[in-house]
């Protein structure tokens, strides 16, 4: 494992990566300094958290003079690369990292890695699930990245014979050099454009999951979605795919036919299990899971681990997530859902009538075919947040006798829920799926999803 000592680092940003980098590096005798654009008055937490580890705090912005004392500059994710710490550092030279980055040059087994612009917690969870049914005592299987807890806080207890898999998001593919093993990308749809600029640019990036693997290594990719399926001339190793239809012959994948899950190997197929085994609703959750039997069977996980990866899981919070029946409609909460695509993607799992709500904060992102599918489905729908504007002019004048029949604009979540219930009839879903991030009211998706529970369950 790299020497730390007497390194001298400064980690940008100090949420839940920035923390556990911090007390990485601090542990193993780096000089290490966490700075945060919050002022000092809102992070008392943190230095509570920090103890008495010797990490230097530096809260109310990123001044330059912090790069006089740095040998390495650490990028918490959603650090944007414009910022003028990170430009002036790339000018003097200073390398830049991450947390994923760090932990891939250390960690001493397997690594699974997933990305995707949707549906990579759903994958990853489930990939865990048929991790933890295939991995044989006393090795243990370690899920984490983008998802729960930054794996690098247990990287001392990670041993050789260990399975890790990691969900990554753009964000900590940039700084990567080192590929997984076995690396997966689901879907490469219009996502964090304000981040990468361009579709070239983001496509680039999620590549680089691919970028360092070998011939031995497996990457999993996704057939019906042409983001991912136009990297296939980048696998160096074996490649295994999914998709809805079945594979043509000599490619290996998994597929759903006949009211079944399949897996082929060249010419031969073997079945998996019934499509009716899986609690998770939409097409694209069926692909989710096709997905996660591809990563498992790249990793040499039997088809029984599979099977029970998938038996019992209702999904994850905010996600499609269930909340309650108040007034005869059945009410949804799709925080998770911070782009267009996967408004589109919710919309498309239910039949019932639609009332739905649509907000927060815009990515420089396309609205327009999700305002062409609200035309085609959903019978109301209720506008807040700072994105208002744009989907307001997407969505364009009602138009008598056509869907949507109301439009409604709010300022806030909360406002928008009352909203809701103004409108509501028996036999209705109502559906928090925003298309936008969280940050213009919320720390981040899993507190707007609370909140949408927590004021849902007020009613």
């Amino acid at each position: 494992m790299k020497t730390w000592n007497g390194q001298r680092v400064l980690i940008l940003g100090a949420a839940r990566q920035g923390l556990a980098l911090a007390r990485f590096l601090s542990q193993r005798g780096a000089i290490v300094t966490l700075s945060d654009q919050k002022p000092a008055e809102e992070m008392k937490s943190i230095q509570e958290t920090l103890g008495s580890l010797p990490v230097s705090l530096a809260f109310g912005g990123h001044p330059i003079t912090l790069l006089d004392k740095t040998d390495l500059l650490c990028l918490s994710g959603g650090i944007p690369l414009t910022l003028p710490i990170v430009i002036n550092a790339q000018r003097r030279e200073i390398p830049i990292t991450n947390d994923s980055q760090i932990f891939m040059e250390a960690v001493p087994c397997r690594v699974i890695g997933i990305t995707g612009s949707a549906g990579k917690t759903t994958t990853t969870t489930l990939v865990g699930r048929m991790a933890e049914a295939a991995v044989v005592h006393p090795h243990k299987t370690w899920v984490g990245g983008n998802i729960g807890l930054p794996l690098i806080e247990y990287l001392d207890e990670i041993e050789a014979g260990d399975t890790v898999i990691l969900e990554l998001s753009s964000f900590q593919l940039e700084q990567l050099t080192h590929s997984p093993q076995v690396a997966a990308i689901l879907n490469i749809t219009p996502n964090h454009l304000d981040r990468h600029g361009n579709m070239q640019a983001y496509t680039a990036v999620k590549a680089h999951i691919l970028a360092y693997q070998t011939v031995s290594d497996l990457a999993v990719l996704g057939r019906d979605d042409p983001g991912s399926w136009g990297l296939a001339s980048q696998v160096r190793g074996k490649l295994i795919s999914f998709g809805l239809e079945q594979p043509e012959k000599g490619l290996a994948g998994t597929f759903c036919y006949s009211g079944r899950l399949y897996m082929q190997d060249g010419t031969a197929r073997q079945e998996l299990m019934e499509q009716r085994a899986i609690l998770l609703r939409g097409e694209h959750n069926l692909l989710n899971v096709l997905a996660a039997c591809a990563v498992a069977w790249a990793s040499g996980f039997p088809e029984a681990a599979m099977r029970k990866g998938v038996l019992g899981f209702a999904g994850v919070p905010h996600r499609l997530e269930f909340v309650r029946h108040y007034r005869g409609a059945d009410w949804y909460n799709d925080s998770i859902a911070t782009a267009p695509e996967r408004s589109i993607a919710a919309i498309r799992s239910f039949s019932e009538p639609l009332v739905v709500l649509l907000g927060g904060r815009d990515k420089n992102l396309p609205w327009q075919d999700l305002a062409d599918l609200i035309h085609q489905r959903v019978d109301h729908v209720i506008v807040f947040g700072e994105a208002s504007e744009k989907i307001l002019k997407a969505l364009g004048p009602i138009e008598p006798g056509k869907r949507p029949l109301t439009i409604s604009h709010c300022q806030s979540l909360q406002e928008a829920i009352l909203s809701a219930t103004a409108v509501i009839e028996p036999g209705d879903v109502v559906l928090l799926s925003p298309g936008g991030t969280s940050f213009d009211e919320f720390i981040d998706f899993e507190q707007r999803g609370e909140r949408f529970l927590l004021w849902v369950n007020q009613l």
